[in-house]
């Protein structure tokens, strides 16, 4: 399936389709974004999404040699952004300066910023750096109102 059909399948979808508007609106927005796919992304850093249980996913991003301090870690309006608080942002290139003595720096400790969009029944359950990995946990929550029950006619 190409990208320019998703449009026509989002419009095909809302008529037999309720309450999800807002979800239709936001790809759409992203696929019509002139700078969404032709944008040279920086991969850094590197990342996983790993689905831990029927509800739980952690988001693991790869960030040997940052430190708590050097992290930022904030949600807002759906989205999730993760963030250094070093190096500046317009330039990617290593920013912090080689201990002395040091040979060879392969160790990149620069600006990074990933922005991540959480559905509505996602909620954030925390942030831990341990071992150069930072694992943020997610929880999908099934309100009482959307849990599989029988109805009885009347």
């Amino acid at each position: 399936m190409t990208f320019d059909k998703l449009p026509s399948i989002f419009k095909q979808l809302r008529p037999v389709s309720i309450g999800f508007d807002n979800l239709f609106d936001h790809f759409e927005n992203i696929l019509d974004g002139d700078d969404y796919f032709c944008t040279n992304r920086s991969n850094f850093p590197f990342y996983n999404l790993v689905k831990t249980g029927n509800s739980t996913y952690d988001i693991e991003i790869a960030l040997a040699g940052y430190d708590k301090k050097d992290i930022l870690v904030m949600y807002e309006d759906n989205l999730l952004r993760v963030g250094s608080n070093v190096g500046d942002p317009d330039d990617s290139s290593d920013q912090e300066k080689p201990k002395k003595g040091t040979i060879h720096k392969g160790i990149a400790k620069r600006y990074f910023s990933k922005v991540f969009t959480i559905a509505n029944d996602v909620e954030i359950k925390g942030a831990e750096l341990k071992n150069g990995l930072l694992k943020i946990s997610l929880e999908k929550i099934l309100p009482e109102g959307k849990k599989a029950k029988i109805i009885t006619v009347k």
